[in-house]
């Protein structure tokens, strides 16, 4: 009796929204957690559908970060994209480096430009193009000083190493990361020393298994010339 009572319930609330206008059930799921979105766009074609489409990122956009309304100037190759790019930006932006200011859109995007290119990629550019574009394209562009633009993009590298999902294709690219020869470049377009450290710490730690003795002796090699002391958990193979 309560499993029936339980459908003619679910029932009556699919053909209720079921009955509602899009613009509605809109305004609805952008009250809603961001973190429930996915799930709800897996629901009904029609509601997948609004997720896909502009109107409703548009409305999200304008209700979660009203100021990204306002013409800002937007330097740099890396493009500013529609509605739904640049809500993961914001989004990136205020939860991943907790900024809320005028570099907060440009960060966020800089973030999801790097990491689509380390994971997406099955060759990325070299680590120096890709620092360079972040550190002179995005952040001295807009007027940030060498030595803010090199902490940003320093901020940025760690972030994304962070968050890399931890699998084959992920210890492939550190492992090419941590053997890419010494490049001189002049600060600030040199990747910091916590970024360079933070990939062979990952390797050592999170991806040990993942290495044959010969790649392991060659990065701790490297890794060996770069740091001393190295830390004595990275030794032992």
């Amino acid at each position: 009796m309560t499993d029936n009572r339980d459908s003619d319930t679910l029932t009556l609330v699919d053909n209720s929204f079921g009955r509602l206008p899009d613009h509605l059930l809109i305004e609805i799921f952008i009250r809603l957690p961001v973190s429930e979105w996915a799930q709800i766009s897996c629901v009904k074609k029609q509601w997948a559908s609004l997720f896909l489409g502009e109107c409703l990122w548009q409305a999200a956009l304008m209700r979660t970060f009203p100021s990204a309304s306002q013409a800002k100037r937007w330097p740099g190759p890396i493009p500013q994209g529609l509605s739904k790019r640049r809500f993961a930006a914001l989004y990136v932006g205020k939860h991943i480096f907790a900024l809320d200011n005028e570099i907060d859109e440009i960060v966020g995007h800089t973030y999801l430009f790097l990491k689509e290119q380390l994971e997406l990629s099955n060759m990325p550019p070299p680590s120096g193009i890709l620092h360079g574009t972040i550190i002179a394209d995005q952040f001295i562009t807009c007027g940030k000083s060498r030595d803010v633009a090199h902490e940003l993009a320093s901020q940025i590298w760690l972030a994304v190493l962070d968050n890399l999902e931890e699998n084959q294709h992920t210890f492939l690219l550190l492992k090419r990361l941590a053997l890419e020869g010494d490049v001189f470049l002049p600060f600030p377009y040199s990747r910091s020393i916590k970024v360079q450290w933070r990939v062979f710490e990952k390797l050592f730690t999170d991806f040990r298994d993942c290495f044959d003795q010969a790649d392991y002796f060659d990065v701790l090699a490297i890794a060996k010339n770069k740091f001393q002391p190295i830390p004595s958990a990275w030794l032992g193979f």
